[in-house]
C-alpha cells in the first residue's frame, strides 16, 4: 500500500513539473505583455497599454485568422466526412492507396507545400494576393486530420449493416446519410472540428510564404511583433492570441463532450406501504 502512494506520488510530481515546465513560459510572456517595462519587471507597473497598441494596430489580422479558420472548418467538413465515408464504403485497396495519399500534406514540410502552391498558382494575380490562397494551403494541411477523426469513428461501427437494415426500410441514400451516417460519426466530426480550427488558427510556416502584406494572419502578425518591435508588445499579442484561442477551445471540447441521457419512467412507482 505505502509502494503504491509513493508511486503515485511520484507521478504526481512529475506530472506537475512537466506542467509548470509548459505554463511558467506562457505566464511569464502574458506578465510581459502587462508590465510597462519588462526589463525593470513588476517594480514599473502593470498596464493595459500594449495591448491597446497591439489591438488598435494588429486586429484586422486576428479576425482574418478567425474567418480562416472557420472557412477552412466549412470546406473541411464538405470534402473530409464524404471522403471518409466513401474509403469506409469502399475498403478496397485502391481506398488505402487514397488514404495514405490525402496524409501527404502532414509528411511534407509546410515550407514546401507553400512553394509547391506559390510555383502552381503563383501568376494568378487576383487569386494570389487574396485570403483565400492561404485557405487553399491550410486546407490541404488540415483535411487529413478531418478524414481521419471520421475514419476512425467510421471504422468503430458496423455501418454496412446499419445502412442494409434503414434500406430495407425504405429509406434512400440521402436519408440513411444524413440520419444514420452523421449522426453515428458526430464525436469524429466535433474531434475533426477542433483539430482543423486550432491548426489553422495557429498554423505559420505554411502561411509564412502565402501571405502579402495585406494578408497577413495572427501568427504572422505575433512574428512580425517580436522581431520588429518592442518585447511588451509581441507578448500583448501572445496574450490575445491565447484569449481569442484557449475560450474557443474550450467551447468546442464542451460541445464534444458526450452528454448524459435522461431517462423517464412512464410507469408510476409503486408506493411503499
Amino acid at each position: 500500500m505505502r509502494s503504491h502512494k509513493m508511486l503515485f506520488g511520484l507521478q504526481l510530481g512529475f506530472t506537475l513539473a512537466v506542467c509548470a515546465f509548459l505554463i511558467v513560459p506562457v505566464v511569464l510572456s502574458i506578465l510581459a505583455g502587462l508590465t510597462s517595462n519588462y526589463f525593470v519587471g513588476l517594480e514599473s507597473g502593470l498596464t493595459l497599454r500594449w495591448v491597446f497598441e497591439v489591438w488598435d494596430g494588429y486586429r484586422d489580422t486576428i479576425f482574418r485568422s478567425i474567418g480562416i479558420s472557420l472557412a477552412c472548418l466549412l470546406v473541411t467538413l464538405v470534402l473530409g466526412v464524404p471522403t471518409a465515408y466513401v474509403l469506409t464504403r469502399s475498403g478496397s485497396r485502391l481506398s488505402r492507396v487514397v488514404e495514405e495519399l490525402l496524409m501527404l500534406p502532414i509528411a511534407v514540410p509546410g515550407l514546401a507545400t507553400a512553394l509547391a502552391l506559390i510555383s502552381a498558382y503563383g501568376g494568378m494575380g487576383s487569386f494570389r494576393t487574396s485570403w483565400t490562397f492561404i485557405l487553399v494551403g491550410h486546407v490541404l494541411f488540415t483535411l487529413p486530420f478531418m478524414v481521419r477523426s471520421v475514419l476512425a469513428v467510421l471504422a468503430s461501427i458496423d455501418l454496412k449493416t446499419l445502412e442494409e437494415g434503414a434500406a430495407s426500410l425504405g429509406a434512400g441514400f440521402r436519408q440513411r446519410f444524413f440520419d444514420i451516417v452523421l449522426p453515428n460519426c458526430r464525436n469524429g466530426i466535433l474531434a475533426g472540428s477542433l483539430m482543423v480550427v486550432t491548426l489553422s488558427i495557429g498554423e505559420f510556416n505554411l502561411t509564412w510564404l502565402l501571405h502579402t502584406p495585406l494578408t497577413k494572419t495572427l501568427p504572422v502578425g505575433l512574428a512580425d511583433a517580436y522581431a520588429s518591435l518592442r518585447l511588451e508588445i509581441g507578448s500583448a499579442y501572445t496574450l490575445i492570441f491565447l484569449l481569442m484561442i484557449v475560450p474557443l477551445l474550450l467551447a468546442l471540447q464542451a460541445i464534444a463532450r458526450p452528454r448524459r441521457k435522461r431517462f423517464i419512467r412512464d410507469d408510476p412507482v409503486p408506493e411503499s406501504t
